[in-house]
Formats: structure tokens, sequence, C-alpha cells
């Protein structure tokens, strides 16, 4: 989550590893599996995430981390990864955020 704007960025999955990390590093870091491997979020692109708070659940099985994003958190040019809504009476996905960089330009 931002901390500035309060929007949800996205959702990532985390081991011991990559919360330990995060902890000692004050960024966020992530187990990513397709790729079986603990990595810096924004590693590739330069779009981290710089720690500022961690929330655990009652059932402590999961964080809410809150942070601050540096530029974008979605690798398709988003602020945020839920740049989409549903529109129930279309029934379709309606894009609801600005696209502020190219995938193209970032991941090449």
């Amino acid at each position: 989550m931002d901390i500035e704007s309060g929007k949800v960025l996205t959702l990532c999955y985390m081991n011991k590893e990559a919360v330990k990390k995060t902890l000692e590093t004050g960024k966020v870091y992530v187990f990513r599996r397709s790729q079986g491997r603990v990595m810096q979020k924004g590693e590739i692109s330069g779009h981290t995430q710089t720690l500022r708070e961690i929330y655990v659940d009652c059932e402590e099985n999961s964080l809410l981390i809150k942070v601050e994003q540096k530029l974008a958190a979605c690798h398709l040019g988003y602020f945020t990864c839920y740049f989409r809504k549903f529109n129930p009476q279309t029934k379709q996905l309606e894009i609801v955020e600005e696209k502020i960089f190219s995938p193209e330009e970032v991941y090449k």
C-alpha cells in the first residue's frame, strides 16, 4: 500500500528470506514464484519500494506493507497493479488509472 495515497499497489508473495531482507534493508523483497527466487521489488525497473510500516493480520499469515513507491508498482506502466475496475452495467473491465511509464522502454 502506498503510504501517501493509500492505494493498494500489488499483491506479492514473500518467504522467510524475503521478509528478513526487507526488514534488514528497508527495501521490499518478494519471492518471485515464476523465477523461484527472492528479488527486490523494482530490481529491474528501478521502481523500488521503501518500507515505511508493516501490519500483521490476526492469524499471522499475511502482511500489509506500507511503502514509499518510486514511480510505479505495476510492470504494465501504471502506479498500481489494480488499474482496472469491473463495471457491472457493461460487465467489462475499465481502465481507471493513467499509464505513467512505457514498459517497452523500461523492460528492453
